[in-house]
């Protein structure tokens, strides 16, 4: 039996659909809100307290759910990525 010859079968999301809007919404807030502390944090510390781990840390994970929150808020209005 040749590789060709099997049957395909579909792929399906590992999230459901209905989950999408939820999904974009929780994710977006939860990065607007990091990245309204990392700007907080940046303008109320001096340049000598401020800790470069700290930042990085902050600015990745809102990065992370930001850009996640893009992808469900595309998924959410039907343009499929």
């Amino acid at each position: 039996m040749c590789w060709w010859s099997q049957a395909a079968k579909p792929i399906s999301s590992p999230v459901p659909v209905e989950w999408y809007p939820t999904l974009a919404v929780v994710m977006v807030s939860v990065g607007l809100m990091l990245t309204a502390s990392f700007f907080i944090y940046e303008a109320t510390s001096s340049r000598r307290s401020r800790s470069l781990t700290k930042e990085i840390a902050t600015a990745s994970v809102a990065s992370v759910f930001l850009g996640f929150g893009s992808l469900f808020v595309l998924l959410a209005s039907g343009v499929y990525v």
